[in-house]
């Protein structure tokens, strides 16, 4: 059944934006970085790609590090997430249209301009999950490491992009066992926490 599974993201490599999808790290993915890792895909482009590990939080809330880099207060006890290996501005995934700066996914949207994320400090409606860092890569090198077996992919559920599940890794590649056994099932018709099916 892996082969197959493989086979089927390998052709989907060849093709297709992985925006709006998980990478969900395979149990032989070598690199330290991302072991156990879901990664939402950002952006995908003929000059590569930009994604967030949505599954690392950090012994940091949101709040404590806003505090320290802006005036305006905002208490967010929420987690702040480890995105990726690579540095980067303060990110934010959220569902305020007017902040956005990339539609990831239909209303689900990415920025890390400074006036969006002081918009989403002083509105407070959206949902949010703040990052610090990301991952990137470069032009065919996402497709290579799909192709090679190292990551499933699965469109993304937007429910498990806010969800604060713990070992959500777990879930989501039992779900996309699932997937891969009936290949008609609608993933959106699958309950958030599918071990409570």
């Amino acid at each position: 059944m892996r082969m197959g599974l493989v086979a089927r993201h390998a052709e989907l490599a060849m093709d297709t934006s992985f925006q709006g999808h998980f990478l969900i790290a395979s149990p032989t993915l070598g690199d330290p970085n991302f072991f156990r890792t879901v990664v939402l895909i950002i952006q995908h482009d003929e000059s590569g790609a930009l994604g967030l590990v949505i599954n690392h939080p950090l012994h940091t809330t949101v709040g404590e590090t806003w505090n320290r880099i802006s005036d305006i207060p905002y208490e967010n006890d929420a987690p702040l997430y480890l995105g990726g290996p690579c540095e980067s501005p303060l990110m934010v995934l959220h569902c305020l249209e007017e902040a956005g700066k990339i539609e990831v996914l239909p209303g689900i949207y990415f920025t890390a301009e400074a006036d969006d994320l002081n918009e989403l400090v002083r509105d407070q409606s959206s949902p949010v999950k703040f990052f610090a860092g990301s991952a990137g890569w470069t032009n065919g090198q996402l497709e290579t490491e799909v192709s090679d077996g190292d990551w499933l992919v699965m469109p993304a559920l937007a429910d498990q992009i806010f969800s604060r599940v713990e070992d959500q890794w777990r879930v989501l590649t039992r779900l996309i066992a699932r997937l891969a056994a009936v290949p008609d099932l609608n993933p959106k018709l699958i309950p958030p926490d599918p071990s409570v099916n």
